[in-house]
């Protein structure tokens, strides 16, 4: 369907996509028609509000504030520290840590219990209050919301009605405000006056041009939605052009700002990050309920030992679980989110909401004010004969200057803006201008008249507005004029918008030129119009597009305009890759879910339709962030796995996104999705080195419980041993993943994980083992002293040692030592190795039951090192070798 535009700078030819309908049926207060073919007029909806053009008195407005309360909508209020804290308390991984607690608690080691349960403290304590700086920092963006309103008020019914400013939060049905320029619509109004009024309602539609708005009794039209009215603006609108007078008919919750807001309440699934959180730590959980059954019912049967193993029993299971996972997840997102914030201006109101964004691989937006800018500017000027003509523009230039001096407009329509920004301004001094015929919505059309240069007694009329209207105003034959529609049609499903250009010339008069005089016109031709492309678009897709990232639009626009948007910014739309809403409504889930993966643009949206589309991407397998600032696409951000929306978003999307940014750019949420991927590359990477190490340790710790007489390890050597081991891969939060950690989305896939834990774990149980043969070697040679004081400090110095390799050596991506120097993680790997190596033989070992080891064991302690080294260094890069092809196949 061709989009041309209905007058000078008003988009139309192209139905509005279908509205978020409002409460109830039949006629409301705003005049909105129910079931009804026609609207109440400007007579009946004052007598149902009880006002009048001088709009209430004062003791009337109060009285009515007193009874309907104040113009807000409900908002959800900002949780408290303490209800955050103890929300904190619901994570798996935190959950799971203090049930370890009050085990270790009852079976009385006091030194686990109050080691662990200061974790979980910790953890519980940075997480709230990261949430509770991001909920400030969105009640200050709240600040920035314009807050007033002009309304008509009297002091008392026989004083003249007087203009001034109030709190938008005062306004109450029955005042009558006044509109203007870039004013935002205050509440829901019924227009009594207006001039050359439009209004932009994406934030309720989704439409991205301005919609035109006029006071006059006119039929609704038939099937037409509420915001499809004419006369009717609603709040969370904002004025395009021109001004109004209006009475305000609903207020706060009765708004269908509030309805919209209302009717999508539902819960947000899981996210990513949930859903990968919940499946590690059921891993873990399994692995920790079954070992300490295995280890005491293995030491009651085989070494005749009870009750007593229980306290090692527990440290075993202590020394499978991460502790400080939580304190070292919340710390990586919580630095991530501050230096995004202090950096770029985005906000992560939800902690993990980062980790999401790290993991997104498709991004769903609309295309304007982020492809492109909420303004047209000049594609082409067209002659009759198809070809490029500069006097079209010229002409239209015309018509758009003088237009706006002498009809006394307030300001330009968008699209004369744009073609004035395009004409030379030397012909516009060639014309004298003398009179004009302002747009009407009923005529689409606008008419400027001219001096007609070097011809005295003469005056030129330039009209300029929709094609068809422009036509039909002209001598053609009908030949000619079914060939200028056809040229019309195929400039608009190219994506752009179409003005016609025609001028006529008559003798000058000195009475006024009325729309009659609109006839017999000559046609000059066509000018057309695109969206004016962000600055900062084409890099950020490239950027996108290099971190793995799908871009999808969603749009309530005409297919044409945002595929011909996407091609100008190179992103590649195939003939079969536009889905609009009609065909998407014919699709089974399965069947979009399938075709949705294939599709770039999807137009004509209804919020249903882009949270259908969401959530079609979701099962599809994909992590999806949707981009969106209105109240129409709060299905959508809540169906998504992030849901992003800018500072100047409409208040209840902002609330609803996990992401705020200062500014609605593409360049904002490529920072976001790279501080993401940085804060999980390091959360991944401590998952893998500690779990790999501790699943090690725990088969070692069960095999040579089996074959000693005596336990393997003590459990303050287990939780000493761990307790070191925590706190030297705190250095991974400053740690800098690899780049080609950051080139593709960083999942956390329990599955995947699990094998690699199961592959390394392995192997470094295998070294443990070697350790147990180079210490009977070692203990039964000369200079020996106790066996089990020494075999407990032989395998913990090769335990911290083995660890402080597998810090340095399962950092995936890294090779060598990069030519860089020590990092973090390279000087906390070398603090434990010296722990392992010095503490044994130091004044406290006695205290932990350790002890001097024999020369004899260092030196074959160090081959055993060196095969275990190259062991690992062989794993990981078949390792690397085979995540990058599945990183391909995907």
């Amino acid at each position: 369907m061709a989009e041309t535009t209905e007058a000078s700078g008003r988009a139309a030819g192209a139905p509005a996509p279908a509205a978020v309908p409002g409460p109830g049926h039949g006629r409301d207060a705003a005049g909105a028609p129910g079931p009804g073919p026609t609207a109440p007029t400007v007579l009946e909806v004052l007598r149902r509000l009880d006002s009048g053009p001088r709009g209430l008195t004062e003791a009337e407005a109060e009285e009515r504030l007193a009874r309907s309360g104040g113009n807000t909508v409900p908002g959800r209020r900002p949780a408290s520290w303490p209800r955050l804290f103890v929300r904190s308390l619901r994570d798996p991984f935190t959950a799971v840590l203090g049930c370890l607690g009050l085990v270790s608690a009852l079976v009385l080691a006091w030194g686990a219990a109050s080691v662990i349960l200061l974790l979980v403290a910790v953890s519980c304590v940075l997480r709230a209050s990261g949430e509770h700086r991001a909920d400030r920092s969105m009640a200050g963006l709240r600040e920035l919301v314009a807050t007033t309103a002009t309304v008509l008020r009297r002091a008392d019914g026989e004083e003249a009605a007087a203009a001034r400013e109030i709190p938008v939060d005062d306004l109450v049905p029955g005042d009558v405000v006044r509109l203007g320029p870039g004013e935002l619509v205050p509440a829901d109004v019924r227009l009594l006056r207006s001039s050359g009024l439009t209004v932009h309602q994406a934030a309720l539609t989704g439409e991205s041009a301005p919609v035109a708005k006029h006071a006059e009794d006119t039929p609704g039209r038939t099937g037409g939605g509420v915001f499809e009215q004419p006369q009717l603006c609603f709040q969370g609108s904002s004025v395009a052009s021109g001004s109004a007078t209006a009475v305000v008919t609903a207020t706060g919750g009765h708004t269908r700002f509030a309805a919209a807001q209302d009717r999508y309440p539902g819960p947000r699934e899981a996210s990513a990050f949930d859903r990968s959180v919940h499946g590690i730590s059921w891993t873990l959980i399994r692995f920790m309920l079954l070992t300490p059954p295995l280890v005491l019912m293995a030491n009651a049967a085989l070494r005749g030992r009870g009750l007593e193993t229980l306290p090692f029993a527990v440290a075993v299971a202590v020394g499978l679980t991460p502790e400080m996972l939580p304190v070292l997840v919340t710390t990586c997102l919580a630095r991530g989110a501050s230096l995004l914030a202090r950096t770029h201006g985005v906000i992560v109101k939800r902690l993990p909401a980062l980790h999401d964004v790290g993991a997104v691989d498709v991004l769903c937006l609309d295309k304007t004010g982020t492809l492109t800018q909420d303004r047209p500017v000049v594609d082409r000027a067209i002659g009759a004969d198809g070809r490029d003509d500069p006097d079209v523009l010229r002409w239209a230039a015309v018509n758009a200057w003088w237009t706006l001096q002498l009809a006394d407009l307030p300001v330009p329509d968008a699209l004369d803006e744009a073609i004035l920004d395009a004409a030379d301004e030397d012909a516009l001094t060639a014309y004298d201008g003398t009179a004009a015929v302002p747009f009407d919505p009923l005529r689409r059309l606008a008419t400027a008249v001219v001096r007609t240069p070097g011809r005295l007694g003469r005056h030129t009329l330039v009209v300029k507005g929709d094609v068809e209207a422009v036509l039909g105003r002209c001598v053609l034959t009908e030949d000619a004029r079914e060939r200028l529609r056809g040229l019309a049609a195929e400039q608009a499903e190219s994506g752009v918008r179409v003005l016609a250009v025609a001028t006529a010339e008559r003798r000058a008069r000195t009475r006024a030129y009325t729309p009659a005089d609109e006839r017999g016109l000559t046609f000059h031709g066509l000018v057309t119009l695109r969206d004016a492309l962000t600055p900062t678009a084409a890099d950020a897709l490239v950027v996108l597009t290099g971190q793995g990232v799908t871009v999808k639009i969603l749009t309530g626009d005409h297919p044409g305009t945002a595929a011909r948007a996407c091609r100008d910014l190179g992103i590649p739309v195939a003939d079969d890759a536009v889905l609009t809403a009609d065909r998407i409504d014919g699709l089974t889930d399965t069947e979009l879910s399938e075709l949705a993966g294939r599709t770039t643009v999807f137009a004509r949206c209804t919020p249903e339709h882009k949270a259908r589309v969401t959530l079609a991407l979701r099962d599809a397998g994909h992590t999806v962030g949707f981009l969106g600032d209105g109240v129409n696409d709060l299905p959508a951000l809540s169906a998504a796995d992030v849901g992003i929306a800018p500072r100047e978003a409409a208040d209840v999307a902002r609330e609803g996104a996990d992401v705020v940014l200062a500014e609605k750019d593409l360049t904002a949420i490529a920072h976001a999705i790279s501080a993401g991927r940085h804060a999980s590359g390091n959360i991944a990477t401590y998952l893998r080195v500690t779990l790999s190490s501790n699943l090690g340790n725990v088969i070692a710790m069960l095999s040579a419980g089996l074959l000693l007489p005596f336990l393997p390890m003590l459990p303050a050597q287990v939780l000493a041993q761990n307790l070191c081991f925590d706190a030297a891969q705190l250095a991974f939060v400053h740690d800098r993943p690899h780049p080609s950690e950051l080139r593709r989305p960083t999942v956390l896939r329990p599955r995947e994980l699990l094998r690699f834990i199961t592959g390394f774990g392995l192997l470094n149980a295998v070294a443990d083992l070697a350790t147990f043969g180079v210490l009977a070697m070692a203990l039964y040679g000369p200079g020996t002293g106790d066996d089990e004081a020494a075999f407990h400090s032989g395998w913990f110095t090769e335990n911290l040692l083995t660890q402080a390799l597998v810090m340095l050596l399962l950092r995936i991506g890294r090779r060598g030592a990069e030519g860089r120097r020590p990092g973090p993680v390279a000087w906390a790997a070398a603090a434990l190795a010296a722990i392992g190596l010095l503490l044994p033989p130091s004044p406290l070992g006695p205290l932990l039951g350790l002890t001097t080891l024999p020369g004899l064991y260092y030196p074959q302690l160090a081959a055993v090192l060196g095969l275990y080294a190259a062991g690992l260094l062989a794993a990981r890069a078949r390792y690397e070798r085979r995540h990058a092809g599945d990183a391909d196949g995907r």
